[in-house]
């Protein structure tokens, strides 16, 4: 039986389509039966660069929902307020990252990655942070297909994809609100516009969703014509959503994210037809 994909132009629109119980069953009859505010941060031996992230997940069942959020968009009491309410609610809730987080657990529950045929499961081995980490940076970087000489707009700086792109030839265009300079010492703009008027394609956290600024990048990418790889912790089930429909390729990683867990867990990529695959 072909999977059938939705047809949504942005998030508003899936979302739309998961209250209209178009994409499954209905969101009402599906609870938040924890939820949680989560602050990470992370520095390796040896570096200066300290990396701070929070988060808000949603338990629905046996799956999780998961929005990393900007410091200070949600209190940590929000995790209080939210356990216990239906999915449905939560999807009309006036805060955005709630509604993506929302959205994640319930994709995640009715369409998880193990039964999309374009998803191929990625190892992360067992190992401490940097080990994960590295082999995390190395699944998204696998998904690159760039010439020499292409600009690639990195909207949400991950130092070692700076790396990849310049490895593969590409010229990067660093784009992030909570940086300056990239470790190797490029200039990283605040205002993503500029950035996605100039690049050849362009690879982008999916935190873009906590802000809204996802579906500009969807936008722009159908556009200009241009390939946008999404790298997902943030709404990891929502961005296969859009595969060929504005996204070329995806790295989702479910919850527990690899900086959550010593074991072995799996990410998940997706290339869409258009852009081929490596077999």
């Amino acid at each position: 039986m072909p999977y059938d994909m939705p047809h949504a132009a942005s998030v508003p629109e899936l979302v739309d389509q998961v209250l209209a119980g178009a994409l499954g069953p209905d969101p009402a009859t599906l609870f938040a039966t924890g939820a949680f505010w989560v602050a990470q941060s992370t520095r390796f031996p040896g570096t200066q660069q300290k990396y701070r992230n929070y988060y808000l997940l949603l338990r629905s069942g046996a799956t999780f929902g998961a929005c990393c959020l900007e410091p200070d968009q949600l209190e940590p009491v929000i995790a209080e307020q939210l356990a216990g309410e239906s999915l449905a609610d939560l999807l009309r809730d006036e805060r955005l990252p709630v509604r993506v987080a929302a959205l994640d657990a319930y994709l995640a529950a009715v369409r998880p990655h193990k039964d999309n045929p374009a998803a191929t499961p990625y190892l992360l081995p067992f190992g401490d942070p940097p080990t994960r980490a590295v082999a995390r940076d190395k699944a998204i970087a696998s998904l690159l297909r760039i010439e020499p000489g292409q600009k690639v707009g990195l909207i949400g700086v991950v130092n070692p994809l700076v790396a990849a792109i310049e490895e593969q030839g590409g010229v990067c265009l660093p784009c992030d609100f909570n940086m300056e300079t990239t470790q190797f010492g490029h200039v990283v703009a605040s205002d993503m516009e500029p950035v996605l008027a100039d690049a050849d394609m362009v690879v982008a956290t999916g935190m873009t969703m906590s802000n809204g600024s996802f579906d500009r990048l969807l936008a722009v990418a159908r556009e200009r014509s241009i390939p946008l790889l999404i790298y997902a912790q943030t709404g990891s089930a929502i961005a296969p959503c859009f595969l060929g429909n504005g996204i070329a390729a995806i790295s989702a990683e479910p919850f527990p994210f690899s900086q959550f867990s010593g074991d072995p867990t799996l990410v998940y990529l997706y290339r869409s037809a258009a852009e081929g695959s490596d077999e």
